[in-house]
């Protein structure tokens, strides 16, 4: 069964494959006429879902979407469904983190603690729908640390660590990061859906 990932990015892609191993994960890059779909969802879930939709319907095939971010408790939540476009351009990860390094800036740092959310939606081109989501808790830290990973990786240490995301390999981020999490907590509901 073919599932295409409502996206461009192909580590999103591969790491998809990885975690759906036995279907075939295809990308945008496949349906050339699906445009980018606007993330005008207020939460995590909506603009998965208006992804995933859109995707399902314009391919004709099974959609997976998903949206993440970095929730910040003491900015109560935010900048959440923003993190891309927290400093006003979307994917500028330097002039995001230097704003929310300054709005937490006289905040004691025992309440620096955040988490990353993720929200996986699968759309069928019949409309139904289901979405997870997973959470990655941890804290932020007041300078950047690690060259791996990207947005707000080099400020957060997940819980149970000492090391930024942007300090693990990939393989050892993938195993516990929001985004690995969701995915692998829709794996059951494809198969339920998709396995004949």
């Amino acid at each position: 069964m073919k599932i295409v990932l409502a996206t461009r990015n192909h580590g999103k892609i591969a790491e998809l494959r990885r975690i759906l191993d036995g279907f075939d994960i295809v990308g945008l890059e496949e349906f050339p006429s699906i445009g980018e779909v606007a993330e005008t969802g207020v939460t995590f879930e909506e603009n998965a879902l208006l992804k995933a939709h859109a995707v399902a319907q314009g391919s004709g095939l099974p959609a997976v979407a998903d949206d993440s971010g970095l929730c910040v408790d003491v900015l109560r939540g935010m900048p959440g469904v923003f993190s891309a476009r927290w400093a006003g351009r979307h994917g500028d990860d330097d002039a995001n983190l230097d704003l929310l390094l300054a709005q937490v800036s006289d905040v004691p740092q025992e309440r620096l603690t955040a988490h990353f959310a993720c929200a996986a939606a699968l759309a069928l081109p019949s409309g139904e729908e289901r979405v997870v989501e997973g959470v990655l808790p941890g804290r932020l830290i007041r300078a950047r640390r690690g060259g791996n990973g990207f947005g707000y990786d080099p400020i957060f240490v997940p819980d149970g660590e000492e090391r930024t995301t942007a300090e693990m390999v990939p393989e050892e981020k993938d195993a516990i990061s929001h985004r690995g999490r969701a995915f692998r907590a829709l794996v059951p509901i494809v198969r339920e859906l998709l396995t004949p």
